[in-house]
């Protein structure tokens, strides 16, 4: 059955209020509820439309899935040094969790729940994070010898350690250091320099 624009224009409600009750309250802390009086409309309408919050979610991830990995796809397989690669990789990464904090959490949580079923879900064709090229390119830059002895895995471990991590742990790091939710962010907004900066100051002979 195809959706008439109203059917369209009535779920494009529902899930930027389940995004924003999502943003938050978190998956375990959102309810149903939350998000159909975020959106103006009746739980039965909601339920309607989305069974459960799981496949609201859901929905809400993949859109972000398909925003993320494509674009980190690109940067890894780009033809550009690997510098200006890892400090876009920081600016890209940064930004699109920044608008969709819920996406580390989810992922972690889902692979450990069935991984299987979830990398075959989400990481297909171009979604499928391809880090191969970026690899082959700090064992070359290793070799020529222009950058400090690494294995290509853990610098790429680190990268994405330290861009996931702050995000993950944000409730610890707001409930220890006393930051503010505009705090975070302004933090995170710095970490898009700081990152690349401490990663290749590091690898820099």
């Amino acid at each position: 059955m195809v959706k008439n624009k109203k059917d369209t224009t009535t779920e494009e409600v529902i899930l930027a209020a389940a995004k924003k009750v999502f943003v938050q309250k978190g998956m375990a802390g959102a309810r149903m509820q939350d998000i159909a009086d975020e959106a103006g409309i009746n739980k039965a309408l909601l339920h309607y439309y989305f069974r459960n919050k799981e496949k609201l979610f859901e929905v809400i991830f993949m859109e972000a899935a398909e925003k993320l990995f494509p674009k980190i796809n690109a940067i890894f397989e780009a033809d550009q040094p690997l510098f200006e690669k890892i400090e876009n990789f920081c600016e890209e990464y940064i930004s699109i969790v920044m608008d969709n904090p819920y996406l580390p959490l989810f992922v972690l949580n889902e692979i450990n729940q069935d991984p299987d079923y979830f990398l075959k879900k989400v990481w297909t064709g171009k979604s499928k994070p391809n880090p191969v090229k970026l690899l082959e390119q700090i064992d070359k830059e290793v070799r020529k010898g222009t950058i400090k002895r690494i294995n290509p895995m853990h610098l790429l471990m680190n990268l994405i350690s330290m861009t996931i991590f702050p995000f993950v742990a944000k409730p610890m790091f707001q409930k220890n250091l006393g930051m503010s939710e505009v705090q975070f962010k302004m933090a995170m907004e710095e970490r898009k320099k700081e990152i690349p900066r401490f990663i290749i100051d590091s690898l820099k002979k």
